[in-house]
């Protein structure tokens, strides 16, 4: 087993990322990744090899987010009972197309694809989630959510389907 640090060299650009597919937060994402290689040191022990380094380090940051938005779910609560409201929140940047309506368009079919992603139901929303954000294989993926490698594949073919048959229809 390699040193913490060489752990974190490697593997926190790839924690980081799949954090920030969650919480959409470079801040936020950034104290969950220390608080998964935290978590990490304390439980290195427990570590045996039976996965990657990878996926046992997303394994652990998964249950950090799971937490987090339980905590944030507790906090909404609370606020909305005061009458404070959060803002959208808006997902991604805007790549860059050549005319203005190019653009709209690119930036209508990026909404009603994640519109159609938000509106799955878990595991197959979590499943595209770190698939096609976090570039998860399907091993790891598998691994991640306690399940097979083929499990993820069919998971992630069949909510593909689901996307594409709700763009199709909601197409202008």
């Amino acid at each position: 087993m390699d040193s913490m640090e060489d752990i974190y060299r490697d593997h926190a650009k790839a924690v980081y990322g799949f954090l920030l597919t969650r919480v959409r937060d470079s801040d936020t994402a950034e104290e969950l990744t220390q608080e998964t290689f935290y978590r990490a040191v304390k439980q290195i022990k427990t570590f045996k090899g039976d996965s990657s380094v990878s996926t046992w380090l997303c394994g652990i940051a998964r249950n950090v987010w799971l937490e987090y938005v339980k905590g944030q779910k507790k906090r909404q609560d609370m606020d909305s009972l005061a009458g404070i409201t959060d803002g959208d929140g808006r997902f991604g940047a805007k790549g860059s197309c050549g005319s203005a309506e190019e653009a709209h368009m690119a930036e209508w079919e990026n909404m009603q694809i994640l519109k159609a992603l938000h509106r799955l139901k878990e595991p197959v929303r979590e499943t595209l989630y770190l698939r096609l954000i976090g570039n998860l294989t399907f091993k790891q993926i598998g691994e991640i959510m306690g399940r097979s490698e083929n499990w993820a594949r069919v998971t992630f073919y069949r909510g593909k389907e689901i996307i594409m048959k709700e763009v199709k229809r909601d197409e202008p």
